[in-house]
């Protein structure tokens, strides 16, 4: 029985023995058109006089010389690749083959068929003919090949387009925001959430056809791996997020935080996926009388900024050519996205000062970089749209140099458009004190925020005043009072089980 191997060589052989048969007879033409067809045009008696010794002539010869042809050049390893025609030295190989050929073809048709049934003239112009045409395809043939290598070559060391992007934890506050973008220019996405705070953040792209969702635990290796497949680039937003959420149970933000994203980027390169975008934060930075920038040294004053921190430390170790990782310290964010939040400074103050008709700050005087959502989203896909080469093993801080303000300035901005008391509470909650330097993103990835916070406060306001808020105060606008209840209980017990099963897994291994 033939193998598909052995097919694919027979129909290779039969298709350059084709192609040189139809050199042959081509270099056969030109010679009876030079010796019988052109000088009969001189004399202008070209006619049936001509045309029919011509055609006889052609008919007489071409499939004795074919045929002669094709096995010298069986036999010189033209189909067989020999090591004399594989040498630098082919295109000898080639002249002395033809030239062989058609002295075995006069000898046949001369003590065969008792004369040369060729004009002597026709058969010398022949000959050279064919070695024009055979060594001329050769070399063609040669350099198509060189060029298709360098092709290949070429694409192999570029990164390939990312059409696919898995965007775990992509149904909370800077996803929700993230995913209509991605989805509007062209990416399949995949999202990979508990959907612990239900379907309504992103219930406006569930419908769209491009976006695959799997509803599970991204602390469950086992859906970690499924959802990884085919992938091209992570975009990983997942964590308890904030300082008073993560302190509810350190064991828990340690297991989502830093256990769970050193799980996902260890699956994440074993799937051979090239890029890697991790949500980080300015918080690294803690406190400090400088303006810092991404090479300044991290103080992390809490355990969120710490956990943060150890992240992108373990993702830089894994970089190399194939395994691009690139972290976004994102500045304080504020505004809105499908899913709303008031645990943050500009938006609680906001609604504190529209409901309560009073503006608390604790201290005031502390430095943040404030940074709108939809921004954040925007700079994620920034780094998408960036070369593999321009992001690899980078530290981007996300913010606007303008938009490093004190509390109690965002408090004065509040109160230029809400007529709320402002009341100073001397007692610092929040030791944070930071100014960050944001040029590294704008020159590398021509990055700007678009939101300030003066539109990030009307946007709040405009929320409230259509009746999409009712009351700050629910538990599903704040990370930790949401952490608290029933769901978030459950959230910590699925967890224990999930990673209960991932180390089991990996002693199995």
């Amino acid at each position: 029985m033939k193998t598909a191997h052995t097919k694919d060589w027979v129909q290779q052989l039969l298709m350059r023995a084709g192609a040189d048969a139809a050199l042959v007879n081509l270099g056969l033409l030109v010679a009876l058109v030079l010796r019988i067809i052109l000088p009969a045009a001189a004399s202008a008696s070209v006619g049936d006089t001509v045309r029919g010794p011509f055609i006889t002539v052609y008919l007489g010869n071409a499939a004795l010389l074919t045929i002669v042809s094709l096995v010298v050049f069986y036999l010189n390893g033209f189909y067989t690749y020999g090591r004399a025609y594989r040498s630098r030295f082919k295109i000898a190989i080639v002249i002395q083959a033809v030239s062989l050929s058609f002295l075995l073809f006069g000898f046949l048709n001369y003590f065969f068929l008792g004369q040369l049934n060729l004009p002597r003239g026709a058969l010398v112009l022949a000959w050279p003919a064919t070695i024009t045409l055979l060594v001329v395809s050769r070399i063609w043939a040669s350099l198509w090949t060189q060029v298709q290598q360098v092709d290949s070559r070429l694409l192999a060391t570029q990164p390939r387009r990312i059409q696919t992007v898995l965007v775990i934890g992509g149904a909370g506050y800077i996803g929700s925001a993230l995913l209509p973008k991605l989805l509007s220019e062209g990416y399949q996405v995949r999202l990979l959430d508990l959907l612990l705070f239900g379907e309504e953040p992103i219930r406006d792209v569930i419908p769209h056809p491009r976006l695959e969702i799997f509803q599970a635990d991204f602390r469950r290796v086992d859906a970690v791996v499924a959802a990884m497949h085919g992938v091209d680039a992570v975009v990983h937003l997942g964590a308890i997020v904030g300082d008073p959420a993560c302190s509810i149970d350190e064991n828990l933000t340690i297991e989502v935080n830093v256990n769970a994203t050193h799980m996902i980027a260890d699956v994440a390169k074993a799937s051979k996926v090239e890029r890697f975008v991790f949500a980080s934060t300015c918080s690294v930075y803690g406190a400090g009388d400088e303006i810092l920038d991404e090479l300044s040294a991290p103080a992390p004053l809490s355990l969120y900024a710490r956990s943060k921190l150890s992240c992108e430390r373990g993702l830089e170790t894994m970089c190399d050519s194939h395994f691009a990782a690139t972290i976004l310290r994102f500045g304080t964010i504020y505004g809105f996205s499908g899913r709303i939040r008031f645990d943050l400074v500009v938006n609680l103050l906001t609604a504190k000062a529209k409901f309560d008709g009073e503006i608390t700050v604790h201290g005031g005087d502390q430095w943040r970089p404030f940074l709108h959502v939809d921004d954040a989203a925007r700079s994620i896909m920034q780094v998408l749209r960036a070369p593999k080469q321009l992001v690899n093993r980078q530290i981007f801080n996300v913010g606007s140099n303008r938009q490093n303000l004190t509390v109690r300035q965002v408090a004065e901005i509040i109160r230029e458009r809400v007529p709320a008391q402002m009341v100073i509470n001397d007692t610092l909650t929040d030791p944070r004190d930071y100014r960050v330097n944001f040029s590294k993103i704008e020159k590398v990835l021509g990055f700007e925020p678009r939101w300030t916070v003066e539109a990030g406060v009307e946007q709040v306001l405009e929320a409230i005043a259509s009746g999409r808020i009712e009351d700050y105060r629910e538990a599903r606008y704040s990370n930790e009072l949401y952490l608290k209840d029933t769901r978030g209980a459950r959230f910590a017990q699925e967890g224990d089980n999930a990673f209960r099963s991932h180390f089991e897994t990996l002693d199995a291994t």
